[in-house]
């Protein structure tokens, strides 16, 4: 690799077309695929990473953008790896929720269950996911889930998630819970005017990303009716992207709420 340019555009991007014949392309191939992209990801010789980071560049931040070009100027090895397989890149939330969902269709881009290269999850010593009654299509479902009579289409339900009866969620990422409360917690919760962890019955969830440890009460409707592209709203609990309602972290989302 003689240059590097971080996210070019316009005629600098144009000025980097190459023959990726030379990486193993073949001639149609190369013709779809004139660039040489970065995934990001890096492999160093500690001493020449030692050397680049603390004698010289040490005021550097960025890999793409400083380390590497340099680098690649000043006249150190620089190579690159054709990877002619599946990357998504992920640095925005639309990127990031379609490429989840994407691994829920059919046939999926990327395939988890593959005999000959098997995908292993850390271990998290759950019980297996608890379904009852539901109606599901395109969907996957993680450790320690608890769903009941409730529709789910074209999503992924993380471990932990409790999903109550009548919900409806499609086009969906429920990231799941750090921890489980007990039937009497939530009893009391619910006594008492509060939301349990979870989603509650009734509720209506499209085209959002539930994060982590997130209440959303019953019969709520989270579809972005009004079909907002961006907005901030983090006082009541989410916030909007590409069109694409998050649901905070630890946010608690009321009874009811219409969105």
């Amino acid at each position: 690799i003689i240059d590097f340019a971080e996210k070019p555009t316009g005629d600098e991007l144009k000025a980097m077309q190459v023959d990726t014949t030379v990486l193993g392309l073949t001639a149609e191939e190369a013709k779809a695929m004139p660039y040489i992209a970065s995934m990001g990801i890096y492999v160093f010789k500690k001493t020449a990473l030692v050397e680049l980071l603390k004698d010289k560049m040490p005021d550097s931040n960025d890999f793409g953008g400083e380390i590497i070009p340099t680098a690649a100027e000043s006249g150190y090895k620089v190579q690159c790896y054709l990877f002619n397989d599946y990357w998504e890149d992920i640095g925005t939330i639309k990127s990031f929720f379609e490429a989840n969902l994407a691994l829920a269709q059919q046939p999926p881009r990327f395939e988890f269950y593959d005999a000959e290269n098997p995908i292993y999850t850390s271990p998290r010593f759950l019980p297996p996911a608890k379904i009852t009654q539901c109606k599901m299509s395109q969907s996957i479902v993680s450790h320690g889930v608890d769903m009941s009579d409730c529709i789910v289409e074209n999503s992924i339900i993380g471990l932990r998630s409790r999903i109550g009866k009548g919900a409806d969620i499609r086009d969906t990422m429920v990231i799941g819970a750090d921890y489980y409360e007990s039937e009497e917690d939530r009893a009391q919760l619910l006594a008492s005017g509060g939301v349990p962890v979870g989603i509650g019955e009734g509720s209506t969830i499209r085209n959002c990303i539930v994060d982590k440890n997130a209440r959303i009460g019953k019969n709520c409707v989270l579809v972005n009716k009004e079909g907002i592209e961006e907005a901030n709203m983090e006082d009541q609990g989410f916030y909007i992207r590409s069109g694409i309602v998050t649901v905070l972290r630890n946010a608690v989302i009321a009874d009811g709420t219409v969105l």
